[in-house]
């Protein structure tokens, strides 16, 4: 699989029920820390809400996951949350849903609704997108073939994450798409004959 669907702003989304408040907010992330960070934040903006539930899902692949209830019962909140991303085939992203408490319990099927309307809401306010999974090539070379180097890379338009000169010797690191990688490894490799 070369493709994979993710969002590139966050979106925003709100639920009330029996004077519950349901505030769901969807981030791009790339790693577990991200995501560490983002739910931390609105444990201290939100420091009065009852619960601070979430999931995210990571990598192109979409093995990497998880899902927390803040405390609501069992399987009520981060996986009614998942169940969203995975309906919508979403991959490196976070919901965050905050409940402030209304005073009526909602029952399990209650918080399910509650839980996973917010979230379908937070990802329909959000912009998703298409990326190509990228492959990371690097590759060493000496100063005078800089322009060898450079020519393939604006003939292929990889991106270029890193670029390192020490005197005579360059390192470059390049992502491309990864059904164009042998294609960009065969021509690099060329320049050192």
């Amino acid at each position: 699989m070369d493709c994979y669907k993710t969002i590139d702003t966050e979106g925003q989304g709100t639920y009330t029920e029996k004077r519950s408040k349901f505030l769901a907010f969807s981030h791009h992330v790339e790693t577990a820390e991200e995501v560490k960070t983002i739910v931390d934040s609105y444990r201290k903006k939100y420091y009065d809400a009852r619960h601070v539930c979430w999931a995210y899902m990571l990598g192109p692949d979409r093995t990497d996951f998880r899902a927390n209830d803040d405390g609501e019962p069992s399987s009520t909140a981060g996986k009614p949350i998942l169940g969203q991303i995975n309906s919508a085939g979403l991959t490196n992203i976070l919901i965050v849903v905050v409940r402030y408490y209304g005073g009526v319990n909602l029952g399990t099927g209650g918080l399910i609704v509650a839980y996973r309307t917010a979230a379908a809401e937070a990802i329909a306010t959000s912009h998703i997108i298409e990326k190509h999974v990228e492959e990371i090539i690097e590759y060493r070379f000496t100063y005078p073939q800089m322009n060898d180097v450079m020519r393939i890379v604006k003939d292929l338009s990889p991106r270029i994450v890193s670029q390192e000169y020490e005197g005579a010797s360059c390192v470059i690191k390049l992502a491309i798409r990864r059904d164009m990688a042998p294609q960009l490894n065969e021509r690099l490799g060329k320049l050192n004959f």
